[in-house]
């Protein structure tokens, strides 16, 4: 999981990154909203966590504006003191996913963030097969079909191809395609996470008339759209 987090008091942040980081997720820290809002244009992320008072931008103008400016779904979790009534349904009927009250407790916090993230990434990326027609995976060998027929895949075609499809219709970044592909401490070419989506495009046929398209977004990455081949 790619978790933006939002928070200002710095060893409070730290913490709570050494926790999701120990749980396997990616944590990027943010201690000003306008630094993640710049962050938006260029990355993506699977969550957001956010503090409500902070220095600049507010958490909750922050939401409004992810939601309404920037049209961005993902799951957003407030972490916060503020713990009126008043607040917590101020917050979620602005439209956030979820409200944890500090002090965070590790388990709690990792269990609900989990649990939202299921909830929004209803995915099939669990099951040993994947059937979206034309194209099934079956994930324990790593073997990817077209129309039934074996395609040649390399190992990182494969894993590429499965996290766009278990993320149809999102934007990702190229950032996050390195960390969900390649892992987080790598350093590789621009041109060879462009290459490879090249690869797959190709040998998987991802075009409108099979219902799918693997589209570049400029300055964002990219996205697998399913549309309607009859308007292709």
């Amino acid at each position: 999981m790619r978790i933006a987090l939002l928070e200002d008091h710095i060893p409070q942040a730290a913490i709570i990154q050494h926790w999701l980081q120990e749980a396997g997720h990616t944590v990027h820290h943010y201690a000003l909203s306008q630094d993640l809002m710049q962050s938006v244009g260029q990355q993506t992320f699977d969550i957001y966590l956010l503090d409500w008072m902070l220095p600049d931008v507010s958490g909750k103008e922050f939401l409004h504006w992810l939601r309404h400016t920037r049209s961005i779904n993902a799951p957003i979790i407030f972490l916060t003191s503020r713990d009126t009534e008043e607040d917590i349904s101020s917050i979620l009927n602005a439209g956030a996913d979820d409200y944890i009250i500090k002090p965070a407790r590790r388990a709690e916090l990792i269990s609900r963030l989990e649990a939202v993230y299921r909830r929004a990434y209803a995915s099939q990326s669990g099951l040993s097969v994947i059937d979206i027609p034309p194209y099934r995976f079956e994930t324990s060998s790593s073997r990817a079909l077209y129309q039934n027929a074996p395609v040649e895949l390399t190992e990182k075609e494969f894993e590429l191809a499965l996290y766009f499809f278990n993320n149809l219709n999102r934007i990702i970044s190229r950032a996050q395609l390195l960390e969900a592909v390649w892992g987080l401490n790598v350093d590789i070419p621009t041109r060879t996470i462009d290459t490879h989506i090249s690869r797959i495009r190709s040998k998987l046929v991802l075009r409108p008339e099979n219902g799918y398209q693997l589209k570049a977004i400029y300055n964002h990455g990219y996205r697998l759209e399913q549309i309607s081949p009859e308007i292709a």
